[in-house]
């Protein structure tokens, strides 16, 4: 019975910290992106995201994202660096290819910084990949 389930790997998907400009509170802030790097569209995606360290940990979100087209973003939520400190979890379920598909994604303590910045896919720049 377990062979017959078949659990599909969520591939170019990703959650991204980008450190950019915010006119609302005139500073720079950093943002969680949701990037769909897949050829296809994904349909339903929810989000659910939450920080934890020892003895501490940030209330549980959940981000009702709905469809992001192929090769795709989202802003998804801003990120608070007194959470930095913590290990920052993000869990995507979405739909695609009339599947269901979930990943975790995690960034490790201090993990978000400018120091970590790479390329973004999709969004072209730069910006810390979750693991």
């Amino acid at each position: 019975m377990k062979k017959d389930i078949e659990i599909p790997i969520a591939e170019e998907v990703y959650v991204a910290a980008v450190n950019e400009w915010d006119e609302k509170h005139l500073s720079k802030t950093w943002y969680i992106y949701l990037i769909n790097n897949r050829e296809s569209a994904i349909e339903g995606a929810i989000l659910v995201s939450k920080g934890y360290g020892e003895a501490l940990k940030t209330t549980t979100m959940r981000h009702g994202l709905g469809d992001l087209e192929a090769k795709s973003f989202r802003k998804v939520e801003l990120i608070q660096e007194e959470v930095f400190k913590l290990k920052n979890e993000f869990f995507l379920t979405f739909f695609a290819d009339n599947k269901l598909y979930e990943k975790k994604f995690l960034f490790n303590e201090y993990q978000i910084s400018e120091s970590n910045e790479v390329a973004v896919p999709v969004l072209g720049i730069a910006g810390v990949l979750a693991n």
